[in-house]
C-alpha cells in the first residue's frame, strides 16, 4: 500500500474529512487532496505530523511494504470483530452509474411534483374569471388530471430509483473499506466535474430566487389593481415552473455530488457521522413510540380530540432537546 492510500485509509477510520485533518495539520485541504491522489507527498516534517496524529510510526507511512498497527481510542468495525465489506473498483462504477441515473429520475420526479398544481390553479383562476366556458367541476376535474397524472409519474420515478439503488444502501449506512485506487479514482471524477457541479447549483439558486420576479411585475402591469386576479394567477404559475426548473438542477447536482462523498466516506457519510446517524435512528424510534403512545393515552382519558393535537408540536419542540442531549452525553462519555 502506497503512502496515498495509507493517508485516505487512515483518515477514513479516524472519521475526519479532508478539511479536518488539514486543521490538524495546519495545511490547506487542496494539500491533502493532492497527497490522497499521489499528485504530491508530504515533507518530512508533514510526514513526522502525519504519524502523531495517526499514532502510527513514520516507517508505516514511508515503506510501502509495511501493515498497518494503529492505536486507537475505540474500536473500529473490523476490530471489534467485524470485517468491513471490501468495495471493488467495478462496483463502485457501477455505483457512480446509478448515482447520476437516479439524479435524473429524482430531479425530473421532485419537478413534477412542483409543476403539478399549474393547470388547476390555471384552469380554476380562468373558469372563476369568466375566461373559459366551463363549470365549476369542470374546470377542477381537468386540473386534476394532469396533477395526478404528473404526481403518480414522479412516484414512479422515486419508487424505481428506490429499488434500482437497493443494493447499494450498504454503502451510505455502513462502514466499508475501498480496494486500491477506488478512493483516488472517485476524488479524480469529483474534482473534474467541480465545474459542472458549481454551474448546476448556481443556476439552480438563481432561478429560485427569481422565481419571486413574475409577481413583481403582475403588480407592475398598468391597471393591475383595476384589473381581476388571473394575472396573479399567471404569476404564480410562473413562479413555479421557474422554482421547477431551479430545483431540478439543485437535486440533480447533489445527487450526484453526494455519491463520489459516500465513496470516500466524507462530509456527512464520514464514519463518525454513520455511528451518530445509527445512534439518532434508535432514539427517535424509542421517542417518536413514546410521543404516539402518550398522544392516544391522554386523548381518550381527556376525550379532548380537538386539543390533544397539542402533544405533537410540543414533542416536536422536545425532540431537538431530547437529541442535543443524547449528543451531548456521548460527547463527554468519549472524553
Amino acid at each position: 500500500m502506497i503512502m496515498a492510500d495509507k493517508i485516505i485509509d487512515l483518515r477514513k477510520k479516524n472519521g475526519w474529512s479532508q478539511e479536518e485533518l488539514a486543521e490538524k495539520l495546519e495545511v490547506s485541504r487542496q494539500a491533502v487532496s493532492k497527497w490522497e491522489s499521489a499528485q504530491s507527498v508530504p515533507d518530512m516534517n508533514r510526514v513526522l505530523l502525519l504519524s502523531k496524529v495517526f499514532g502510527v510510526s513514520t516507517d508505516y507511512l514511508l515503506k510501502d511494504e509495511l501493515g498497518e498497527e494503529a492505536t486507537r481510542t475505540e474500536p473500529l468495525p473490523e476490530e471489534a470483530g467485524e470485517p468491513l465489506r471490501k468495495v471493488s473498483m467495478a462496483e463502485a462504477q457501477d455505483f457512480l452509474r446509478y448515482r447520476r441515473k437516479s439524479a435524473g429520475r429524482i430531479s425530473l420526479g421532485v419537478l413534477l411534483c412542483i409543476l403539478s398544481p399549474v393547470a388547476l390553479i390555471l384552469l380554476a383562476s380562468a373558469q372563476e374569471e369568466g375566461l373559459l366556458a366551463l363549470s365549476d367541476e369542470q374546470a377542477v376535474a381537468l386540473g386534476l388530471l394532469p396533477l395526478f397524472l404528473l404526481v403518480g409519474g414522479a412516484v414512479a420515478l422515486f419508487v424505481t430509483s428506490g429499488l434500482a439503488g437497493k443494493k447499494f444502501e450498504y454503502l451510505s449506512s455502513e462502514c466499508f473499506e475501498t480496494e486500491y485506487g477506488v478512493s483516488g479514482f472517485a476524488r479524480e471524477q469529483r474534482d473534474r466535474e467541480n465545474g459542472s457541479f458549481a454551474v448546476r447549483l448556481t443556476m439552480g439558486i438563481v432561478l429560485c430566487v427569481l422565481s419571486a420576479v413574475p409577481i413583481f411585475v403582475a403588480m407592475l402591469l398598468p391597471g393591475a389593481e383595476n384589473a381581476g386576479d388571473f394575472h396573479y394567477v399567471v404569476a404564480v404559475a410562473a413562479l413555479l415552473c421557474l422554482v421547477a426548473c431551479g430545483v431540478w438542477l439543485i437535486v440533480q447536482a447533489a445527487i450526484v455530488r453526494g455519491g463520489y462523498n459516500v465513496l470516500m466516506e466524507e462530509g456527512e457519510y464520514s464514519r463518525a457521522n454513520k455511528e451518530e446517524a445509527k445512534r439518532s435512528r434508535t432514539i427517535s424510534t424509542v421517542y417518536w413510540s413514546l410521543a404516539v403512545a402518550g398522544y392516544l393515552a391522554y386523548s381518550f382519558i381527556t376525550m379532548d380530540w380537538q386539543r390533544s393535537w397539542i402533544v405533537w408540536p410540543v414533542a416536536g419542540v422536545l425532540y431537538g432537546l431530547v437529541m442535543a442531549v443524547a449528543a451531548a452525553l456521548h460527547n463527554r462519555s468519549d472524553c
